[in-house]
């Protein structure tokens, strides 16, 4: 399973840090982080960068009771629009082998395989995790990928704080 994980609004870092603490506290097992990425954002103009990760993980929920808790950890830090500036953003990008089209959870993510700030992660963290309405995997997908949207990878010093405080449980505690 593979989680991304963005935010252009607040201690970024942070609030990524704490998005991780708060799935492992409700029973994702994480396999794997991502380095930290910075981003350009994609549809909405006038706004900062964001900084983008990505998780493997292993859990028993079901895509939608998952997709459901990713919707309440948003809330519980802050999250309050769609689009535009977000303190988090955390999308189901795969479960698994799993394809869903149900009203509310669709799975993969739509639109997963057109996007850097996702790939870029997600092939760092899971390279050979198969996406599985295109039978490619998440490294040759991100290889393919022809976008004028700009990532790199944050520097040493963020990517350290990151690391530190998801050895901390993130910052902003509680669940």
């Amino acid at each position: 399973m593979l989680i991304g994980l963005g935010s252009n609004r607040g201690d970024r870092i942070a609030m990524m840090a704490t998005a991780i603490g708060r799935l492992k506290r409700a029973g994702v097992s994480v396999r794997g982080v991502s380095p930290v990425y910075l981003t350009s954002p994609v549809g909405v103009a006038g706004q900062p960068w964001f900084h983008n990760a990505a998780l493997a993980a292993e859990t028993r929920f079901s895509p939608k009771s998952l997709l459901n808790l990713i919707h309440s950890i948003e809330r519980g830090l802050g999250r309050t629009a769609r689009k535009g500036w977000r303190t988090i953003d955390l999308d189901l990008l795969l479960h698994g082998s799993r394809v869903v089209a149900d009203a509310g959870c669709v799975v993969p993510h739509p639109r997963f395989h057109e996007r850097a700030f996702a790939l870029a992660p997600a092939a760092a963290t899971a390279p050979g995790a198969v996406h599985p309405v295109f039978s490619m995997t998440v490294r040759s997908l991100f290889a393919a990928l022809h976008t004028r949207d700009r990532v790199r990878r944050c520097p040493r010093a963020d990517q350290r704080r990151f690391r530190i405080l998801l050895g901390s449980g993130g910052v902003h505690g509680g669940a």
